[in-house]
Order: structure tokens, then sequence, then C-alpha cells
């Protein structure tokens, strides 16, 4: 056991799903060309005055309701200063000592051991531009679309242990954003994203550690290699007899390593004061009431709910309760089977969520829709079809949209329940197997499921199990 105790802070920038940015109406949609969604605001000419997005105060503000915040009715925009080419004004525009929203918490679950993560706050930002560097052209050059584009900062105490906690925690807020739908969540195309603060200190030491800043982590399994590989990184050097440098270190994907990029600035070091452009945003207290009340059922209610409603384990509710569109989905398949709500958390589970990761497709884009999981789900209960061959055309189903029932009446894929047909295959299958029949006789019942498969080999898959177990069960008995 390593005698160190690591110490881990985060800061999450979720990119809000407004229409224009947050000082402009410039358009925030992804993917167009470079400089399109530009104007003097966002591009930092001179004399232009920004005016704020309203729906950016609404969003910061509900996702400080949803993670139990202090909601600041007085809040200040402030100018922290740097130079960077893809920061056109040579400040960005965030907010300091006055911010948004303090003093939240969420709840993590790691390994069955129940924790809560403190919030130090939230606060209101706009985003900077992107370098993109050509190899190429031999040069490099900026694009300032995603200048201006609204954020929220959301910074966390520094109280989690591991790796797993973090992603945990990362996991949960991601969520939060999902549910009151202010965020896409895509970490690949950065409207998510997270840069984490890592320290170790001898346990029982109460004084942190110097820390390191982790960047360009774009993924949870990334973020979860990068810290781990962070932590013994650290250890080494310490007992190496050297000392850990406060600096900002990037994480290589491809060789699983941190390395340094510069030395970590201080809150002094931006030089913040409040913008002059932009006067304090003052709440009104019904606003923040209203948008109370508009909060939907948040994923560690809905997790309760799913366990007390629809008697699953802790493990699946959390799986099913992870993205607002697979609870969605599991709750209109369990209402169109009207059934054990167990078999249709299997399904979900074990066959829906693998091909929605396997095809990058959203559960509320599946052409398999809710009522059909339901029609499938009868067409095995009621010996149709095995539920193996239900497995087996799942994923046909999820891309053709076909009903269930039509597509397996199309295919021939019926189950064979005729006990003349089956017994002619269960007789064959003892003629053949006499080594097999002799020692199941003596004892060896496990050789049932040889024997099932000898069935199910001759009738391509479409014998019932129900007949032909009791067929084998009457002739060797």
């Amino acid at each position: 056991m390593s005698r160190y105790e690591t110490v881990i802070g985060l800061e999450v920038h979720a990119q809000l799903k407004t229409q224009t940015k947050i000082f402009c109406s410039c358009s925030t949609k992804f993917g167009v060309d470079p400089n399109e969604n530009v104007c003097p605001v966002c591009s930092g000419m001179p004399g232009v005055l920004p005016v704020l997005n309203e729906k950016v105060a609404e969003f910061a503000t509900k996702m400080g309701l949803a993670t139990n915040c202090e909601i600041n009715l007085k809040s200040v925009f402030a100018r922290k200063n740097y130079f960077y080419p893809d920061l056109p004004k040579g400040y960005q525009i965030s907010q300091f000592e006055l911010p948004i929203c303090e003093h939240g918490h969420v709840d993590i679950e790691v390994d069955g051991e129940k924790k809560r993560i403190g919030l130090t706050r939230i606060h209101m930002e706009e985003d900077a531009g992107k370098n993109i560097h050509s190899a190429a052209d031999n040069a490099s050059f900026v694009d300032l679309n995603r200048t201006g584009v609204p954020l929220i900062e959301i910074v966390s105490e520094p109280d989690m242990r591991s790796a797993e906690e973090a992603v945990a925690y990362l996991k949960e807020i991601r969520s939060v954003l999902l549910y009151l739908g202010i965020c896409d969540g895509n970490l690949e195309e950065g409207s998510f994203r997270c840069d984490a603060n890592i320290s170790i200190r001898p346990y029982g030491q109460e004084e942190f550690g110097t820390r390191a800043e982790l960047k360009n982590l774009n993924s949870f399994k990334h973020i979860l290699k990068a810290i781990e590989y962070e932590v013994e990184r650290q250890i080494d050097v310490i007992e190496d007899g050297d000392e850990v440098v406060q600096e900002t270190r990037l994480y290589n994907a491809d060789k699983g390593t941190t390395h340094s990029m510069r030395s970590k600035e201080e809150a002094h070091d931006y030089r913040y004061f409040p913008d002059p452009d932009l006067v304090p945003l003052i709440l009104e207290s019904t606003w923040v009431k209203k948008w109370q009340e508009e909060l939907p059922e948040l994923p560690s209610a809905k997790r309760a709910r799913f366990m007390e409603e629809y008697k699953i384990a802790d493990y699946d509710a959390a799986l099913l309760t992870s993205e607002l569109v697979i609870a969605e989905y599991y709750e209109a398949a369990s209402r169109a089977y009207g059934g054990e709500a167990k078999k249709v958390t299997n399904w979900v589970v074990g066959e829906l969520l693998p091909f929605c990761h396997d095809t990058e497709t959203l559960a509320c884009d599946c052409m398999l829709t809710p009522t059909r999981l339901g029609e499938l789900l009868h067409l095995v209960d009621d010996g149709t079809i095995s539920v193996k061959i239900g497995k087996d055309i799942f994923r046909d189903l999820c891309e053709s949209g076909d009903s269930p029932t039509e597509f397996v009446k199309a295919k021939g894929l019926a189950q064979m329940s005729d006990s003349g047909e089956l017994e002619a295959m269960v007789d064959q299958v003892i003629a053949d197997s006499p080594k097999e029949v002799e020692a199941y006789k003596a004892g060896k019942t496990k050789l049932m499921g040889f024997f099932m498969g000898q069935v199910m080999r001759l009738s391509k898959g479409q014998a019932n199990p129900g007949v032909v177990t009791k067929l084998f069960q009457e002739k060797l008995s």
C-alpha cells in the first residue's frame, strides 16, 4: 500500500447549448467553416460593447440549483488578462470574486461507497478561439468561431482521493448537464472539458502537496489513465528526493504519459478586475424560483426511483439513468412490455446499450422503438422465438426498424414446438451420443447442455428449449 494520499480537484468547462454566443448574436453552431461565426464583438474590435445573453444566466443558475449551490442574486463579470493568439481581446470575460453560484455538492458512489464532493463555485465565462497548426503549410492559423461561445466552469473542492472517484464525479456532473438539457456533454468535440489538479501528501498530513494541472483530457478513459500516471510520477519524484513543480502538464494518450507544458499561473498572474463594459448581473428571486420549478427529475433521484419502482440493482439503475435518453427509452419500453421490469433491464443493458455504443447511436434514435422492444419480448415469452434468436436478430431490428413479429415471420425464425418433429431430432442426438448418454445416466446431468446444443444445431437454433428438455428427461430417465 502506498504511503501517499492522492488529492484531486477538478475544473469542468461545459459549453452551453444556446443558439447564440454569450455576448453577441453570432451562432454557436459547430463544424462550420473557420471564422464564419464571427463579428466585431467576439473578434475583439475596438469600441464594441458586450451584451449578456440571458439564457446563459438561466442555464448557469439551473446548474447551480441542480448541484445544491447557493445562488448569488448579484454577480460580477471580470477580465482575466493573458496573451494567447486565440484570445483576440487580450483578456477573457469570466467571473472571479463574485460568481453566480457557490458552495454546492454532488454525491458519488465508487465500489459501493457513497461520498459527497463539494463544489467551490460555478461561474460563467466566454470560450477562447482555436489554434490550428498545419505541417503542410508550415504555419499556424486561428479560428475564432469558438470565441465567445458560452461556458460555465464548475470548480470542485479537492475532495477526491482516487482516479476512480474523479471519473465518477465527472460522470455525475455530465449526467446532470444532460438532464438539464443545457450541454450536449460531448468530450471529443470539446463541449465538456476537464482540467485535473493532482497532488500527493503523506497519509495523516493535513497540508496539501504541490499540485500539477493536467490538460488535454478528452475521454473518461484518458482521465483515469492520466491521473493514475501523474500520481505515480509525483511519488517517484518525491521518492527520488526531488520536489514536485507546480506546472501545467499535457496528457499524451498514445504514450499514456504526461509532459510539462508551462509553469502554472496563480490567480494574481491574470490581473483580474471587474469588466467596466458589463454592469453587475442582478437576478430577481422570482426568476430563480421559476427556474427551480422547471428542473427535471435529476439523475440521483431517478436512480433511487428506478431501484424502488422497478426493483433493479444499483448498478443497472446507474447505467439506465446515466443519460436521460436511455432512462426515457427504458421507461417507455417497460410500459410497452407490461411484464417483469428485470427482463426489460436485461435487454436494454445487455443488448441496446452495446449496440448504441458500437454504432455511436443515441437510444432515442434507435430504429427499434420501445414499443417494438416490448413486442420482441412478448415473442420470447410466448415461445414464438427463443432468447437466442431474439438476441441474434436484435441488431437487425435496431437498424431496420421492422416489426419483430413481421421480421420473424418473413425470415422463418419461429420456434419449433411440434413435439413430433423435435422428438425425431432428440432420438437422433441420443443415437449419435452413446458415451454422453451413459455418462448422463451415471449422474453427469450437466450434459443436458450438450444434448440441447446438438438439437439446436440440427434445428438451426429454432427448437423450443422447454419442449426439448422435457423430451430428453423423459427418454433418459
